[in-house]
């Protein structure tokens, strides 16, 4: 017994100290060198150990050709690691060679601490270094007063077997010098070629192929947090604090969680940026008693002047919202928009605190600054305006060019250059010539027949290699034709001026979307995927799977696709007056609509959700109903859009579809949320709280009220029990709802929101209602409708009769018993 307790003292603190360890790696690099250069011994620098190069090591097998020695400070800094007590000094070009295991992307460091020693002062040192013939650093000296070490920190692709580091000094008196070196290869998503955003005062662009260029990093901040030293990081960063940064230090305040990120496939992760970036912020100081809450928050960074390439790497994690949803801001570099209404919701796959990151490309001006703003959205409610920065990393784009060449060569060079350069113009202006001729012999639409299977869709450099179903329905010939459905990207480029940022009517975590007109005078609305989009690809297949499907008055109708050169563009007819939401309470600048035009609008949205759900086999699930999701046409006709979460229903031998959970905050089903088994019971609910969202103008979730009022559908339930409801709707609407009406669409919205979904009526049922209490609005009706006309069953289909055939239209051509467009009673419209 005294045994065990004498191992159990031992042994416990042990286990406790290792805990206590702060490991700094959970990344291991294939390629890892690090040496402590002009040493003999090793040295330790956190926790990480520097082989020397000096002598017999094993450090002295990287030294190249070239005349260097080593040298010692007799009197080092006591302040300074050891590592930086001894130097390796090169006095004509020699350096250092590695076996390079893996190809790819690499980190490569250079510590600088000069001292003087054996009549040597390093700061006197003046040369350049060179990393596999790149030029990195030019004409390197350090100030007088500089007493510091200095790491220069370097990113680049190594594609050969072996990298080489070389010093060279200028003029023969000249000497390089270097306290460690440290090469190691990053993790493969380190830097993606896909993705960026270059930002200019012509607007925003796709900036592609930028992993071939080599970047010195200029700065690495953690913004709203403190010093991160490599203990806590994993690829041994340092990061700093923002606030020298600020320029107005009262329109930010730090916030801080303790909970770990939430780390998702697709999103950021540790080698991206350590747990601490993601877990601190700036956030507005959205106090009203001070001026500095009406401004972004802002940081400038001074950088190299005269219009230097940078790119700039922002991390975000939404660790001050309630729930999903609700953050939405914009995102300004030197003063242009660079990323509008970001809703991190949607960039993570709609988790809350999950890490995140957006690429940014930036030339410097003369100033030699880079400005980083965040400011709320458009799309941000009065109550909840706010936007965050968790991290910022600003890398220069260094100049690799090299002046190894002769006069003479160059001449010889610039002399072939514009030779084969003229060739190339005047065979480029022929073959231009030649295809106007062509194209003017064509008809203005002729186009060629596509297959009607999914053709490989060429994104991330390969194919997607997944294809549609050979028996998939595709609507009925439209403008395009259903075989026509391809859009080159010429015409859409046209349709939308290039591009031209003045047309961007939204944007969202797949990219951003574009009013144009086709050569038909037909507006369109152009959804440009951004390649690298967190959401892309399984979206882009999913809307067009599901909207070549259908055809409906109430669903946005595809117009076409594109996908060429790597794009995923997505074609809609235009919308006119955009998201119901902002006719709710979104924007201050529609007027507010009457209570017929709300059942309208809730009317046309039903209809569209039931042919979802009836018009097929196995029928289709929306997945993510709100109001953001219905749109409204110029006549306020409702449509029902963003298909992207969408999927099939369960088989006709099935009760539902176990699959992961998507949706949106405040309108998820929580028995799918529980179980993660979907039906179409779950588009129901989310539908009740759009009832109950276009009855009280308000959000679905508001953090900004008491706590019993926060979600919606909680909320609207307990009044409408209570008997209450009439005093929580719309003050626009007071005085314009009859009782019987009103009284219905509690009814109804209350039965949508029942706990379990057997107990929620079908949208079939939900759509008898709507337009049976319209008819109570408009005729004051008392009575029940014929119950010989129409029935109503919880849970089952209704047996209304449709009089507006949609098929005529040909928005549908399904059975008039499966879509409900008018209801029929004794006193019927």
């Amino acid at each position: 017994m005294e045994t065990q307790k004498l191992v159990i003292i031992i042994i416990i603190p042990f286990i406790l100290l290792l805990f206590m360890i702060p490991f700094s790696s959970s990344f291991t690099p294939i390629d890892n060198y690090l040496l402590s250069c002009g040493s003999q011994n090793n040295a330790s620098f956190f926790n990480r150990i520097f082989i020397g190069d000096d002598g017999t090591n094993q450090g002295s097998n990287f030294l190249s050709s070239g005349k260097s020695f080593s040298l010692r400070n007799q009197n080092p800094n006591p302040k300074l690691p050891s590592l930086y007590h001894t130097a390796r000094v090169f006095t004509n070009n020699g350096g250092y060679r590695f076996s390079m295991r893996k190809n790819g992307t690499h980190l490569v460091r250079f510590h600088f601490s000069p001292f003087k020693a054996q009549g040597h002062d390093l700061k006197s040192a003046n040369f350049s270094v060179l990393v596999d013939g790149n030029l990195v650093l030019s004409r390197f000296n350090f100030k007088p007063n500089n007493d510091d070490a200095m790491i220069k920190e370097f990113i680049l692709k190594s594609e050969s077997d072996f990298l080489e580091i070389m010093f060279r000094p200028l003029r023969n008196s000249g000497f390089g010098f270097v306290n460690a070196v440290e090469v190691f290869s990053a993790p493969d998503d380190f830097l993606l070629d896909f993705g960026a955003r270059f930002v200019s005062a012509s607007g925003v662009e796709e900036y592609k192929n930028f992993s071939n260029q080599v970047f010195e990093t200029v700065h690495r901040i953690n913004v709203g947090g403190s010093k991160l030293t490599p203990f806590n990081d994993t690829l041994w960063r340092t990061w700093i604090p923002d606030e020298d940064f600020l320029v107005l230090k009262e329109a930010a305040k730090a916030a801080v969680t303790t909970h770990t990120p939430n780390y998702q496939k697709g999103g950021a992760t540790r080698e991206i940026a350590p747990d601490n970036v993601y877990m601190t912020a700036q956030e507005m100081n959205m106090n009203q008693s001070t001026l500095a809450s009406q401004f972004n928050i802002t940081w400038n960074f001074p950088v190299a002047s005269g219009g230097v390439r940078h790119l700039i790497r922002l991390h975000f994690c939404d660790i001050v919202s309630p729930a999903l949803n609700l953050l939405y801001f914009d995102v300004y570099i030197n003063n242009y928009s660079a990323y509008k209404d970001v809703d991190l919701s949607s960039l993570t796959f709609h988790a809350l605190a999950s890490p995140v990151y957006v690429d940014f490309i930036a030339d410097s001006d003369d100033s030699g600054v880079i400005q980083i703003s965040v400011g709320p959205s458009d799309l941000s409610s009065s109550m909840r305006k706010n936007a965050i920065l968790n991290g910022a990393e600003i890398l220069k784009m260094v100049n690799v060019m090299d002046s190894h060449v002769s006069p003479r060569k160059k001449r010889i060079w610039v002399l072939v250059g514009s030779i084969v350069g003229g060739t190339i113009v005047l065979v480029l202006v022929v073959a231009a010539i030649l295809l106007i001729v062509k194209c003017k012999r064509k008809k203005p639409r002729e186009r060629s027949v596509e297959s009607v299977v999914w053709t490989p869709l060429r994104m991330f450099g390969g194919s997607s290699q997944s294809r549609m179903s050979e028996a998939v329905a595709f609507p009925s010939p439209g403008s395009y034709g259903y075989l026509g459905l391809k859009i080159p990207f010429a015409e859409i480029q046209l349709a939308t001026n290039n591009f031209d940022r003045t047309l961007i009517i939204g944007s969202g975590g797949f990219g951003m979307v574009y009013k144009g007109v086709l050569r038909d005078n037909l507006k369109v609305a152009v959804k440009r995927g951004m390649p690298g989009s967190r959401q892309g690809l399984p979206e882009f297949q999913t809307e067009i799977t599901i909207l070549s499907k259908i055809r409906h008055r109430h669903l946005v109708s595809l117009v076409g696709y594109c996908e060429e050169h790597s794009e995923m563009i997505l074609v809609y007819e235009y919308v006119e007056k955009g998201p119901l939401k902002k006719h709710l309470y979104g924007s201050s600048a529609h007027p507010p609509l009457s209570w017929k035009q709300r059942l309208e609008i809730c009317i046309g949205a039903a209809r569209g959700l039931h042919y979802l759900h009836t018009g097929f086999a196995q029928g289709i699930i929306h997945r993510d109903i709100k109001s953001t999701n219905i749109l409204l046409d110029e006549n306020y006709v409702a449509k029902v859009a963003d298909f992207g979460l969408s999927r099939s229903g369960p088989c006709i031998n099935e009760t539902h579809v176990s699959t992961n959970v998507k949706g949106s905050f405040g309108y998820l089903d929580p028995e799918y949320f529980r179980r993660q088994q979907l039906t179409d019971k779950s588009d129901v609910y989310s539908f009740g709280v759009v009832l109950f969202e276009v009855l009280c103008a308000r959000p679905a979730v508001d953090p900004q009220l008491d706590r019993e009022q926060v979600n919606l559908a909680e909320w609207a339930l307990e009044c409408q029990k209570k008997g209450m409801l009439e005093q929580i709707i719309d003050p626009c609407l007071v005085g314009q709802i009859k009782e019987s009406s009103l009284k219905k669409f509690g009814e109804t919205a209350e039965k949508c929101l029942a706990e379990y979904g057997v107990d929620r009526p079908s949208m079939g049922d939900v759509l008898w209602n709507l337009e049976y209490l319209l008819q109570l609005q408009e005729n004051g009706q008392q009575g029940e409708p014929d119950k010989a006309t129409a029935t109503i069953v919880p849970g089952n289909a209704s047996s209304s009769t449709r009089t507006e055939d949609d098929s005529d239209k040909g928005y549908s051509d399904i059975s008039s018993s499966q879509v409900f467009s008018q209801l029929m009673t004794n006193e019927g419209r």
